[in-house]
């Protein structure tokens, strides 16, 4: 089962909409140039109304490491994501079962370079104009396809009602990770897109049933 992720959450009624249409995992973006910006403490009041069942993640750029772990502790977090500039070695302060890395394949050296990252999984987005994703631009589905067999994937980068299908039946990654797809405005989403991307992505899944969860919630919840 291909795992759903709507990222951007910045209010409780967008989390529990996506919650109830069937996602596996929320994004909660700690980068304050980022416009779905949210601080951790608005998060954690958001994550105390979710269902059990739902994985928690928060989205940093370039943030210090002491930052992240207090954040990741005070929002009750289940997973890190790193998507700025982050080095193999910086993620190396952090246990690899609950780091994604995002990673923006342009060439051959690009996704060589990303498979030096030691963490839970990749998330293969799209980067335009100094912007460190939401860019809504549609990411590179052929370098992607080539990580899944080596790391297990989450595929970002423009995706939306039109092009999900297409994107399942070329890449089939373990995950999606969708944000400014299902958006009315950068921050705000609109419920009926939510739905209906979930539906579609339910009713058409190239992942076979025993594929292993990326997205999952930590022992102590």
């Amino acid at each position: 089962m291909t795992q759903i992720k709507i990222c951007g959450i910045t209010n409780a009624e967008d989390a529990l909409c996506a919650a109830g249409c069937g996602a596996d995992a929320l994004g909660f973006i700690f980068y304050r140039k980022s416009p779905r910006y949210i601080s951790p403490i608005q998060a954690r009041q958001i994550i105390r109304k979710l269902p059990a069942g739902i994985a928690r993640i928060g989205v940093f750029v370039n943030e210090s490491a002491a930052e992240v772990k207090r954040i990741y502790e005070l929002c009750n977090l289940d997973f890190i994501q790193l998507h700025g500039d982050e080095s193999a070695e910086y993620c190396s302060c952090f246990a690899p079962e609950m780091l994604i890395k995002a990673v923006a394949l342009h060439e051959e050296h690009d996704l060589q370079k990303s498979l030096n990252y030691h963490v839970a999984a990749l998330l293969v987005d799209s980067r335009r104009g100094g912007l460190y994703g939401g860019t809504g631009r549609k990411a590179n589905w052929d370098l992607a396809l080539r990580i899944k067999n080596k790391k297990p994937l989450i595929l970002s980068g423009g995706l939306n009602e039109e092009n999900i299908k297409a994107a399942l039946e070329k890449v089939a990654p373990q995950a999606l990770d969708i944000n400014s797809g299902v958006e009315i405005k950068p921050g705000r989403k609109d419920h009926k897109k939510i739905a209906r991307l979930c539906k579609i992505v339910q009713s058409v899944d190239f992942q076979p049933d025993n594929t292993p969860f990326i997205f999952t919630v930590r022992g102590n919840r």
